[in-house]
Parts: structure tokens; C-alpha cells; sequence
């Protein structure tokens, strides 16, 4: 006996001097030493502290619970992760391909590396609010589809692994998640592995989060975090959906439509999810309307571009009706959402439950305020949010609603329709002998008309901006009005709504905590421009408004 556990570390040690199958080439850090960007946490325990990111708690400010600090940048899969930490007091943890916990800010739960201050739980696999423990020290387990881990084999003893582990000082911490398998280790050693084959509980993506438990006072300290992402499972069960950008022909000039770079961005965040999902976009100014076969393959089709009786969909009903009864999603983002009556327009009901119907909807730019989101996939992890876009309302939608989830609702202002005194009311003046509201944009086919100003003014109905419709057959749809004004999408919340869309339209399960918006930038937004950046634009303008919305 103890000639084994003699030699067992250095077998585990020699064993993590193979190379590893399946990685990228490059590292990416996460922490840029100063600062606490792309990570997201409760202010009254987080810090940056010479160098590292700190989370404390003391007798005078304890936590209620076990809180974390959430990495923001996107969510990880199969990744190998490494970083360096200290803890003194108290215990810890890295999550990984984790989910938020609803109505809890700033709570994880799934996979976690733990890390503790005493002599027991360093380096096992444990199920924050996931099914407990996953794999001890010193274990390789199969978790089963009871939901509970059977050991497969003890492969060290748990104090001669505490062995390696660093008291009070400096340590560093190796994960590898590649399938369903994630095996930890400390400073250079196999600590557990467990492989998940729990079909219904298991996670093959998700958040990236850093814990500070509830307890005795406690300080933890990371510094030196780096991921770099593997290449999928070659024996991974999940098979990829694929998400289909039509983006429409240049539009509105520059800042505006800009439906070339918003579908890249929305591909691109897709792709970098860590969901099973390929995006792919079709440039439609370009290329032209999608080979059949490009189309028959999409999981979901989002279309992005000028809509009415020039929308691409127009003339491609019949092929569209074929691939919807197939299952394929729709998502109809901004102008998308316009078509015209009669069989274009009743095709939008089928797919989608709704469309901005031309002398009936409208059209003005409004600050919107969405203060609360029903329970759907679509909504969630979107937390409130009031953004100014172009927000058609008024749509025409399904009679009775049938099978319709309004997602985003709001009662737009008076001002959106007519003019009004110092006291907000709408003026009415007199014509013909009778009295008639003063309008604030005229009548025409999109600015005015009297059923949207019934249903705001006289009946005071809240509108619905954004809606969603999954039919008998499975197939999903989605519509949202807002999308006019490229820069809203450097709104976390925002973003986040079209990517769960997107996600969900796919037949996919939106992740807990919703798909991750990843963190945007001014340079992220001018990227695949189909209108030439003006010499005056303003980006730091652009950026101060972006760090104003995410900062909330």
C-alpha cells in the first residue's frame, strides 16, 4: 500500500506531460490585471488588489449566501482553463458551463472546481445547486442518469493529493472540459475526473463564474487566468444546429439598417457561445437569394433587411412554407417584420404570429421601457431594460392572439402620434367642425393612422414590440420591431434577447442565465460595414453610451 500511494503521483504527473488532443493554439487571458472588465459581481465583496481579483468577506460584512463574480465575456464549452489562487479562510470555487439561478443576482450553480481552506475539498467536482457532489479527491466517477456519480476508480487517496496543495500561499489550478468529461487538477496534479452521461441534467455549455461562500470571514485572490478553447468531442451526442443570417441590401446610410454588420456580430456571438450552433451569414445585396440547399440546411432563417413589398420573403413564400413545415425557425428582426397583405402577409401569421401591417401599424423612434418580461425561453436572463430605437407598433397579429407570447410590451408615449401641451395631453383642434387630434407625423401607409391612435390614446393598450409563436409541428418563430439603430446592439440586455431568440427558433434549450452577450465594443460594431464610416463619427460618444447601458 503504501508503495502505491508512494508512486502514484508520479504517475499523475507524468501523465500531464502528454499533450493534450483536440486544442486551439491560442490563449486567451481573462483578467487584465487592473480591472474587473468583462467580470460582474456584487462591488460590496469584489475588488482588484495588487494584481488580483479579490473577493472578501469579514465579521462586519459577512454574505448571506454564496456569491460569485461572473465572467461576462462569453460562455465556455470545451476549454482547458489555468489560473493561480491563494485562499485564506473559508472556501471557493471556479464554475464552469454554469447557469444564473432566476430572481438570485449574482448566484451560479452547476459544474465547479472547488477550493477550500482546509484539508478535504480541493480539487473535487462539485454540483453547486447541480446534484452535489460529482467526483471527490482522488476519484474518477460516471455520473449516471439516476443523477448520481458511481466511482469508476479511486486512483489516489485523498490526503496524499492534500499533499500537493499549498496552504495560505499560492497555488494554480488546471480544468479541462472536453465532452462531457472534466477531469481538475492542482499544481500539476490529477485531482478527479468525472465523466457526465446524465442525459437530462448535464451542461455542454455556460458561464464562467467565481465563487465566495457564505461562512467564517474568508479572502480568495486569482490572478494569471487563461482559457484557451478545444475542438469539439469527437464523441459529443449533441449534434450543432445551424442558424442561417440573411442580411439585406445596404439601407438608411450609416448607423442605421445596418444589417451586413449586425448579422456578422450576431453570428459571430453565436458561434462563440459555446452552444452547439453554426451561424453562417448570406449576404442577400451579394449574393442573391440562397441556393435551395443553403436554406433546406438552416435550422432557423433570421432575416435582417428591408421589409414591405420589396421584403426578400415576398417572393419565396412557397419555398419558405416548404422548409417551415419541416421545423425551420424564423426570426424577423426590425424592417423584417413588414410585409404587405393578403399571402405574404398570412404566411408572417403562420410562421412568426405577427407582422407590421402597412395603414395599421406604425413606425416612430421612442424610448421604450420594458420593466418586467413574461416567463419564456426567449426572456431569459434579460433583466429590464429602456433603449430609444425605431419601435414599430401596433402590429397586426393573429386573431385572438392564438398561440402568440408577447415578449417586449410598453405603452408608447402620446408624442409618438400627436402633439401634446405642457401637460402631456394630446391638442385637439378643430376641422370641419370637428374636433381631431394634432397630429405629430402625418398620415401615411407607416407614420399615423387612426387604429394606432385609438388603441394609445383613447383605449391606452399597452403595444407589444417583440412576440413569439411555437406551432403544432415545432416550428418557432420570432418578430421583435427594434433594430433600426446599430449601436443598441452594445446593449448586453438587448443583444441577449435576439441571441436567445435565435437559439431558441433553432430548436434549441436557451441555457440558464440565457445565451451569454458576450462583451461588444465600438470596434466590434464598425466591423462589416456595408456603408463607408464617416470621417466625423464620434466613437468615443458611441463608447461612453455603451459603458452607460452595461454599467446599470
Amino acid at each position: 500500500m503504501k508503495m502505491r500511494l508512494l508512486f502514484a503521483p508520479l504517475a499523475l504527473l507524468a501523465s500531464m506531460l502528454l499533450p493534450a488532443a483536440g486544442f486551439a493554439e491560442d490563449w486567451e487571458s481573462l483578467f487584465d490585471g487592473k480591472t474587473l472588465k468583462n467580470w460582474d459581481g456584487n462591488p460590496d465583496f469584489w475588488r482588484v488588489e495588487d494584481g488580483c481579483i479579490t473577493g472578501q468577506t469579514t465579521p462586519e460584512n459577512p454574505t448571506k449566501g454564496n456569491t460569485f463574480l461572473i465572467y461576462r465575456g462569453g460562455d465556455v464549452g470545451e476549454f482547458e482553463l489555468t489560473l493561480d489562487y491563494k485562499i485564506v479562510g473559508g472556501n471557493s470555487g471556479i464554475q464552469y458551463r454554469s447557469f444564473e439561478v432566476p430572481d438570485n443576482k449574482w448566484v451560479i450553480g452547476g459544474y465547479q472546481a472547488d477550493i477550500d481552506s482546509g484539508d478535504t475539498y480541493s480539487g473535487i467536482n462539485y454540483g453547486e445547486r447541480f446534484r452535489g457532489i460529482l467526483a471527490n479527491r482522488g476519484q474518477k466517477t460516471v455520473i449516471q442518469e439516476d443523477h448520481k456519480p458511481k466511482v469508476l476508480e479511486q486512483f489516489a487517496e485523498s490526503a496524499d493529493l492534500q499533499k500537493h496543495v499549498k496552504k495560505d500561499d499560492w497555488n494554480s489550478y488546471r480544468i479541462v472540459s472536453k465532452g462531457f468529461t472534466f477531469t481538475h487538477y492542482i499544481n500539476g496534479v490529477k485531482m478527479s475526473e468525472c465523466t457526465d452521461e446524465d442525459a437530462e441534467m448535464r451542461r455542454n455549455a455556460g458561464l464562467l463564474a467565481l465563487q465566495l461562500h457564505a461562512g467564517p470571514p474568508m479572502t480568495v485572490q486569482f490572478k494569471n487566468i487563461k482559457i484557451r478553447k478545444l475542438a469539439p468531442a469527437a464523441t459529443s451526442s449533441v449534434e450543432k444546429k445551424h442558424v442561417l443570417l440573411l442580411a439585406g441590401r445596404r439601407s438608411h446610410g450609416f448607423g442605421a439598417h445596418d444589417h451586413t454588420s449586425g448579422c456578422h456580430l450576431l453570428a459571430k456571438l453565436l458561434n462563440e457561445s459555446g452552444l452547439p450552433i453554426e451561424a453562417s451569414v448570406h449576404e442577400l445585396e451579394k449574393d442573391g437569394w440562397p441556393a435551395a440547399e443553403k436554406l433546406a440546411s438552416a435550422d432557423t432563417i433570421v432575416i435582417y433587411a428591408d421589409g414591405g413589398g420589396g421584403h426578400p420573403f415576398n417572393s419565396h413564400l412557397e419555398e419558405l412554407q416548404g422548409l417551415t413545415e419541416k421545423g425551420a425557425g424564423i426570426v424577423c428582426i426590425h424592417y423584417g417584420v413588414e410585409t404587405v397583405t393578403g399571402p405574404p402577409g398570412d404566411a408572417f401569421l403562420k410562421w412568426t404570429g405577427g407582422f407590421f401591417e402597412p395603414h395599421y401599424s406604425v413606425n416612430p423612434h421612442w424610448t421604450a421601457n420594458y420593466k418586467s418580461f413574461p416567463k419564456h425561453p426567449i426572456t431569459t436572463g434579460v433583466e429590464p431594460f429602456e433603449i430609444n430605437d425605431e419601435w414599430y407598433y401596433h402590429m397586426r397579429f393573429r386573431e385572438g392572439m392564438e398561440g402568440v407570447t408577447p415578449l417586449l410590451t410598453d405603452l408608447p408615449p402620446a408624442t409618438t402620434l400627436v402633439q401634446v401641451d405642457d401637460e402631456g395631453k394630446p391638442i385637439l383642434v378643430e376641422e370641419n367642425g370637428q374636433k381631431t387630434y394634432k397630429l405629430s407625423r402625418p398620415e401615411n401607409a407607416h407614420n399615423n393612422n387612426p387604429h394606432a391612435r385609438k388603441a394609445v390614446l383613447e383605449d391606452k393598450t399597452p403595444q407589444h414590440m417583440a412576440w413569439a409563436v411555437e406551432n403544432a409541428n415545432g416550428q418557432r418563430g420570432f418578430g421583435c420591431s427594434g433594430g433600426h439603430v446599430h449601436w443598441n446592439w452594445g446593449h448586453d440586455q438587448f443583444r441577449k434577447l435576439f441571441l436567445n431568440a435565435i437559439v431558441w427558433t433553432a430548436g434549441l434549450d436557451v441555457p440558464a442565465g440565457g445565451v451569454s452577450p458576450g462583451a461588444v465594443t465600438v470596434d466590434d460594431l464598425l466591423q462589416h460595414h456595408d456603408e463607408p464610416i464617416p470621417e466625423d463619427f464620434n466613437k468615443a460618444r458611441i463608447a461612453a453610451m455603451i459603458a452607460q447601458w452595461n454599467s446599470k
